[in-house]
């Protein structure tokens, strides 16, 4: 998937495997990974279907080919929802990329077969995670202690 600054491609498994082995590639940022980074690599031996056409994605800047951070749905829906994920390193942080991303892969995601809503949720406390969903065209619908909760919903073409 490309977008107008970035290509959005599967991980592998070498590219797992060299995320927790610590094993630093010339094509990532000096700062990636990020710890959310790690975390996904040790979930996609568990869960290989996040390898998949629907799952986790490496985010790759298209000026310099670098991974500048990932982003992915935690496959597979549930009654039709589908969760979004996403991060940017630091060094690339204030440059948009996260709603370019995150916009491009729900687009995606609401083409999916038994796909109606992408969901994410958010901590309070991250107000520039918060900017990412808005921009990305997410919507707020509900807010629990800590949390808030945003969605997108395919529109239903019979309601048209």
């Amino acid at each position: 998937m490309i977008t107008k600054r970035l290509i959005l491609r599967p991980w592998t498994t070498s590219e797992a495997t060299a995320v927790l082995d610590d094993t630093h590639s010339a094509h990532w940022a000096d700062d990636f990974p990020a710890e959310g980074d790690r975390v996904i690599a040790g979930l996609l031996d568990q869960h290989p279907a996040w390898l998949g056409a629907y799952g986790h994605r490496l985010i790759i800047e298209r000026e310099s080919s670098l991974v500048v951070g990932s982003i992915g749905l935690f496959w597979p829906p549930s009654e039709g929802v589908l969760e979004i994920g996403y991060g940017i390193v630091a060094s690339r942080r204030g440059r948009s990329y996260a709603p370019e991303a995150t916009q491009a892969l729900t687009e995606f995601a609401l083409t999916a077969p038994d796909v109606h809503t992408v969901s994410a949720n958010v901590e309070l406390s991250n107000p520039s995670s918060i900017r990412v969903l808005e921009k990305a065209g997410f919507h707020r619908w509900a807010a629990e202690e800590n949390t808030a909760r945003f969605r997108i919903t395919r529109p239903d073409p019979e309601r048209r």
